[in-house]
C-alpha cells in the first residue's frame, strides 16, 4: 500500500533527524524551519508523529499475514 511506504519514509526521515540531534546536537527540521517553535517545524514534527503512529499498525498487519500463512 502506498500509504505504508510514505509513512515509513517519513518515519525514517524523522529518525535521521533524531539521530542528528542525539549525535551532533543539531535539529535539521528546526534549522530548515526557522526554530522549533516555528509553524513549519511544528507541522513537520506533527507529520512525523502521525507517520510513526501509522507505522505501528504495520507491526500488527505483518503479524496477521504471517499467522494466515502458518494456518
Amino acid at each position: 500500500m502506498i500509504m505504508d511506504r510514505i509513512a515509513l519514509i517519513i518515519t525514517i526521515i524523522g529518525a535521521l533527524n533524531w539521530g542528528s540531534i542525539g549525535i551532533f546536537s543539531f535539529d535539521i527540521v528546526a534549522w530548515i524551519g526557522g526554530g522549533q517553535d516555528a509553524l513549519f517545524s511544528r507541522i513537520v514534527y506533527t507529520i512525523v508523529a502521525l507517520a510513526g503512529i501509522w507505522c505501528v499498525s504495520l507491526l500488527f498487519r505483518a503479524r496477521d499475514k504471517f499467522e494466515a500463512i502458518d494456518e
